[in-house]
């Protein structure tokens, strides 16, 4: 997928994201996505793409931004879309080696021109033991299925440029650039419904999926650390006071001298 492909695949998930559909994805990833980052701590954070969902809501480091490929103009039927701070290449991020607390990923590598050149531009930003969450459309799900056929027979349920990245491959991905996963979480279970009738229908299928057929939720979510080899966290020195040795009591030579004034 080149740039302008890549670009015109996400305006195409920008339109997309505002079906009921749409609105049903973004609000489960919203609610994970507040658990995820609220007790994550440091000093800047990052989400890439996807306007539409406040990533680092919950989150308390002072300095958050959203960046993007391009600022979006504001569309009358989309009142969610926050503005963009700082608009680049997903492929060259401008910010210093070792520099970004946390990044946060919505949908980004499967619509990019290079997702492995992204994952590795923010394995180079984030600070040893920084952290990335990613969320992506699950191909081992009903969803998945449901793309595959819109290929074959024309009839597209998402944007067709997009090329879901399965969970195992992605923890692949991050295995080979020292990004530890370490958490990760399915959810939206219910089939390719267009209409928000049909997904209250099949809104059952979200409490028996997560028990029953975890892992074949339309969408995915995880969460990696990056892992410097041979560094290690350095705590405080405390300083251990050694207890005295206890010191004996001659009490034979005091025994022997009270006998021997008795005798």
């Amino acid at each position: 997928m080149d740039s302008a492909a890549s670009e015109k695949s996400i305006i195409a998930l920008d339109s997309w994201l505002q079906t009921p559909a749409g609105a049903y994805v973004r609000a489960w990833e919203q609610a994970q996505l507040d658990a995820l980052t609220a007790d994550i701590f440091g000093y800047n954070a990052l989400q890439i793409g996807l306007p539409q969902i406040d990533a680092l809501a919950a989150n308390r480091m002072p300095r958050k931004w959203l960046a993007d490929l391009r600022t979006r103009p504001r569309l009358d039927n989309v009142t969610e879309l926050r503005q963009v701070a700082v608009t680049f290449d997903y492929a060259e991020l401008p910010f210093a080696s070792q520099s970004l607390d946390l990044v946060v990923l919505p949908h980004v590598l499967e619509f990019a021109a290079e997702p492995h050149q992204v994952l590795r531009e923010v394995e180079r930003v984030l600070i040893p033991e920084g952290q990335v969450i990613i969320c992506g459309f699950n191909p081992a799900s009903l969803w998945g299925l449901r793309q595959v056929t819109g290929r074959l027979t024309g009839s597209h349920f998402l944007p067709p440029a997009g090329e879901f990245i399965s969970m195992p491959r992605m923890r692949d991905w991050l295995k080979l650039l020292n990004l530890g996963a370490t958490t990760s979480h399915f959810g939206c279970y219910a089939p390719a419904c267009r209409t928000e009738k049909w997904l209250q229908r099949y809104a059952f299928m979200d409490r028996a999926g997560s028990r029953w057929w975890p892992y074949l939720g339309a969408v995915y979510m995880v969460q990696a650390i990056k892992r410097v080899k041979g560094m290690r966290l350095i705590g405080p020195a405390w300083t251990k006071k050694r207890a005295a040795a206890p010191v004996a009591v001659p009490a034979t030579n005091k025994t022997r001298e009270t006998q021997d004034g008795q005798g």
